[in-house]
């Protein structure tokens, strides 16, 4: 455990003084949040609302791209928090610490709990948006925020490291990390309703984590279950697998068992692979 501690404790040190990182991440956010949300809130409308009238014709899809504003910061954090496992590779202070008593399954699991850790952060960090854009935030919907995030990014953060074992230059995990995460993320429901698909893009939707990730922050902050049934099915709030209607709970359960998959693919995969 204390192998672990100091581990998670060192990332989360860098983190917190590396005062760019923590301004920078605010950056690709707010032009998403702001610029993309804004300029597309009025052809979203009139695209799927008709000329003024339909469901989502007088919807704020600024505040729909909200939850996946955060669900983005939590991923991206997460996955690219195994870039440090690189950056060690390269400098050679993985090697010190592989020479170290501590157990590689002991670094591995402090890895994944400090990008967690941060990613939760960063994500907490969106909510100062919330007075710009007019979405409500009560501090129950906080509150039952920080444990999705921390799941969420828990398995990502497991994925990055699977990833970050396998490379040693810290352009190549980029690269791969760029080609795996952005189609996950624009199939993941985060930027735009995932209603009218066609069906082989929907079969891509359904097996992607991330759409219910996403799916699980759009619950907490957007309440769709307070929403009118043709709202809820314009935005692509009802998802279906099989017919079966996925709650809250099979959400929780599902990326839950990812996480445990994941980690113990990345502990594996990481106490075999060369410094």
């Amino acid at each position: 455990m204390e192998g672990i501690v100091a581990i998670w404790q060192r990332d989360v040190i860098k983190f917190f003084r590396d005062r760019a990182r923590l301004v920078g991440s605010f950056a690709m956010p707010f032009m998403f949040l702001i610029l993309f949300g804004s300029g597309m809130s009025g052809a979203i409308s009139s695209m799927m609302g008709g000329a003024g009238s339909g469901p989502l014709a007088d919807f704020d899809f600024v505040q729909f791209m909200f939850p996946g504003i955060i669900g983005m910061t939590v991923f991206n954090t997460a996955i690219f928090s195994a870039l440090s496992v690189v950056q060690d590779k390269e400098f050679g202070y993985m090697r010190e610490i592989l020479v170290s008593p501590i157990s590689r399954v002991s670094i591995a699991i402090g890895k994944v709990l400090g990008g967690s850790t941060v990613a939760v952060f960063q994500g907490l960090m969106m909510l100062i948006f919330v007075p710009f854009i007019g979405v409500a935030i009560s501090v129950m919907m906080v509150l039952k925020l920080i444990p999705i995030m921390f799941l969420v990014a828990f398995t990502l953060s497991s994925i990055g490291l699977i990833i970050a074992s396998s490379l040693k230059t810290a352009q190549g995990f980029q690269m791969v990390i760029q080609v795996l995460v952005f189609p996950m993320l624009f199939l993941s429901g985060a930027l735009f309703p995932l209603s009218g698909m066609p069906a082989w893009m929907n079969f891509l939707v359904k097996i992607n984590p991330l759409t219910y990730s996403v799916d699980m922050f759009k619950k907490i902050i957007l309440q769709p279950e307070k929403m009118e049934p043709a709202l809820r099915k314009a935005m692509g709030l009802d998802l279906t697998v099989f017919n079966h209607l996925i709650t809250f709970s099979d959400e929780i359960l599902g990326v839950a068992l990812l996480g445990i998959v994941f980690v113990i693919l990345a502990t594996f995969r990481f106490s075999r692979a060369e410094a």
